[in-house]
Formats: C-alpha cells, structure tokens, sequence
C-alpha cells in the first residue's frame, strides 16, 4: 500500500497572524489528510482587525517557487488567494494554463479590514484567469465587481452567481455570509442548476481568515477525488464548525480552527 499522500498547492501571501494566507491554507490542508505545498506571492504583516504593511514577492522568485512545486510533484488541485498585482497573475495563468489541474480561485480583492490587496489594474488580469479556473468563489464584495451588479440580497447572489459564469465560463461558489441574513446562504452555479448550501449562521464571532480556509477545504477534498459539489458540499460543514470552535484571542478577536 502506498504511503504517498494527495498533495495540494496554495499560491497565496503569507499572513504573519498565522489564520489566513498560506498559514491557514497549510493548516487545513494537514487537517484533511493532504500534504501541502506553496507559492508566496506577498508577505503581509497583520492582525485579524488590520493589514499594517505588505511586500510583494520579486517575480523571478514566484516564478521559481511555482516552477518547483509543478515539476517535483504530482498535484491534485492548487488555489490561489491574494495574487495581488498583475505579473503574479500573468505568472500564475501562464503556468497552469493548458495543465488540467484542479484550480480553485479565491479572488482576494479587499481584506475585511478595507485594505485593498489586489492593485487596481490587476483585476483585468485576474479576470482573464477565471476561464481556466475550476472554481471561483466570490464574496458579497467580489461578486460585485466580477458581476457588474449590486448584491444586496440572496436573489441578487444568485444573479450575480449566473452573470459570473456567462462572463467566465467557470463553476461559481458565491458566499452570502456578509449579506447577514437568518442563514449562512452560499450559493453554487455551474451552468446547469443553482444549489443553496445552508448553515447555521453564527453570530458573535468575529473571524479573520474564513474565506481562504473556505477555499482551502474545497482544493484539499478535490485533491482527495471528492468531485466539485461534493467538495464544495464537505468544504461548507468544515468552514461551519471551523466557526464554530474560533479560538479567541484577548489580544485580537478569533481565528478559524479547523478540528483535525
């Protein structure tokens, strides 16, 4: 029997509060059974309550840590998080463009905080990485600005959700969570037919990090051969209780905690 575990690969920044970024993507990939690589686009100081400063990562060195995680190793799904400016981006679909590989696209335009780690002429980039992608998963915000339309309610997420993929011919996991409704209402498109994937909202609990561990929990189940709902369907009770059981922190507010 072999040993060899399914692996995945997060092309994200590096959060120094360890609950977003790569730090939590690595987290959630050991969690569920999956070894994890990654490719650092950005390094980020911050707390969960503000992005204090941020350094992109030089092109060349990107560019070689992609290059050896896709030639020394057999990956069954990667997600981007922040990408951040458009060389990255560039990068990114050139190196995947074309490989089959199981792409799941977080497109981490704003942080929570209102700190914008996406540069705004980065966007038309991240744009044209989308047709390639497995899986988009916008939230509230993103939807917007991917969509063109406002989402101000469950009706408009899924209108929007629709618009995404005509635009972009890829798979949608729109979130609600920010819409604060009676329930956490994220909705998946794929062209075909609309799903509602419903928790639980939990209230009192603010987290930092919620949507790359999200996004995180979807590329390791694809990693394990999950399929795309299926993954999609897991990812949603992982995320669920991973609210549930936020360690809090005096000092800040709470971080995801994934039970392993």
């Amino acid at each position: 029997m072999s040993n060899v575990p399914p692996v995945a690969l997060t092309i994200a920044g590096s959060d120094c509060s360890g609950g977003a970024g790569i730090q939590a993507d690595l987290k959630v990939f050991t969690a569920l059974g999956v070894y994890g690589m990654s490719a650092v686009t950005c390094v980020v100081a911050e707390t969960p309550k503000k992005v204090v400063s941020l350094q992109p990562i030089p092109v060349k060195v990107f560019r070689d840590q992609l290059a050896c995680c896709l030639e020394n190793m057999p990956i069954g799904a990667i997600k981007t998080g922040m990408l951040y400016s458009d060389s990255i981006i560039r990068e990114v679909k050139e190196k995947l463009a074309g490989g089959g590989y199981e792409l799941v696209v977080d497109p981490v335009i704003v942080a929570t905080s209102g700190k914008k780690l996406l540069q705004p002429n980065a966007i038309r980039a991240l744009k044209e990485l989308l047709p390639i992608a497995k899986l988009v998963m916008p939230n509230v915000d993103e939807a917007v600005i991917l969509s063109g339309q406002p989402v101000d309610s469950l009706a408009t997420l899924e209108s929007a959700a629709k618009k995404i993929f005509d635009y972009f011919g890829c798979p949608v996991l729109a979130k609600g969570g920010h819409l604060r409704m009676k329930s956490a209402t994220d909705v998946f498109y794929d062209g075909r037919a609309m799903l509602k994937l419903e928790s639980e909202y939990i209230k009192g609990v603010v987290t930092h990090g919620t949507g790359c561990t999200y996004s995180a929990c979807i590329t390791a189940h694809l990693a394990r051969g999950k399929g795309l709902q299926g993954s999609i369907e897991r990812a949603k009770r992982n995320i669920t209780e991973a609210i549930r059981n936020a360690f809090r922190f005096p000092a800040w507010t709470a971080l995801n905690q994934l039970p392993g």
